[in-house]
């Protein structure tokens, strides 16, 4: 049976514990290490945040290497993929059925911004989702992002490193290019050379990510800007996350159980199937 819960700089290999104070008051040895205190995290992480905890279909797929954090709810025949990131930070992340996040993509409800994704959408690896609706047969490729506010209408998709900005409504069917930037409602598409269009986008939205997203006036001085927004972000996280709790059975001691979708319950009523068939102007609901 593994050991579960977070590594820790006190792993053999990875540095010996020289201190009392890190192993109870007792002095240790050096090469050894104290065995009360390493717990190796070894297969899928489900976190209780802010009270709530993950709630997995029973025929979806969670990969062992996977983060599940907070109030994210995954659907019928979703599959999550190794490395991926779900974490539900003051707003809820769902998933509907037959979604895939592939390797290492990070998605991110906020307390303004929840994350809400409808039906056979595909979230591809390294992709960064804060935040945004996306309606159903969405395709997002490799690398790309869509931030706070976002909506993508039904089968619309976003190529290699594309970018649907903050608060940008995507409408059904629509296509951002590879590396290109969607901006406005309904969006209008920037090449990603066009850095004083797009900046003027972004102004017209709302004055830019940090006034969106932090609630943060411009400031000539960049500096007082940064220090201003980071004062509240890590002061909220830290407040946020200090009851967070790793749950018990986040890995499956069968291993033939590890990583087959293992389940934290049906969904809620009315959250296994998502209809997000949005166009201009219905980014309302969801803001």
């Amino acid at each position: 049976m593994p050991f579960t819960g977070r590594w820790t700089p006190e792993v053999p290999g990875k540095g010996a514990i020289t201190s009392r104070a890190s192993c109870g008051g007792r002095a240790v040895p050096p090469g050894n290490w104290c065995a009360d205190r390493v717990r190796v995290h070894s297969g899928q992480m489900r976190i209780r945040h802010l009270g709530m905890a993950p709630s997995v279909h029973p025929e979806a797929y969670v990969a062992p290497t996977a983060v599940l954090s907070g109030d994210v709810r995954v659907g019928p025949g979703s599959c999550i993929m190794h490395g991926a990131v779900l974490a539900a930070e003051g707003g809820p992340v769902q998933i509907g059925a037959s979604c895939v996040i592939m390797e290492n993509a990070v998605l991110r409800g906020t307390p303004h911004n929840p994350l809400i994704m409808g039906d056979h959408v595909l979230a591809g690896p390294h992709s960064h989702l804060t935040g945004c609706g996306i309606a159903d047969e969405v395709f997002i490729a490799t690398g790309a992002r869509v931030f706070n506010g976002a909506q993508l209408g039904r089968a619309s998709s976003v190529a290699l490193g594309g970018t649907v900005h903050i608060g940008a409504v995507l409408p059904p069917l629509a296509r951002v290019p590879i590396g290109w930037v969607a901006l406005g409602e309904p969006a209008v598409m920037y090449p990603p050379g066009d850095a004083e269009a797009i900046r003027a986008g972004l102004d017209a939205a709302g004055g830019g990510f940090l006034p969106f997203v932090f609630g943060i006036e411009e400031a000539a001085d960049r500096r007082e800007q940064m220090q201003a927004a980071l004062r509240r972000y890590t002061a909220a996280i830290a407040r946020q996350h200090h009851h967070d709790e790793i749950i018990d059975g986040s890995v499956a001691s069968d291993p033939e159980q590890i990583g087959s979708g293992v389940a934290d319950g049906s969904l809620p009523d009315g959250v296994a199937r998502i209809d997000l068939q949005l166009g201009p102007g219905d980014v309302a609901g969801l803001v």
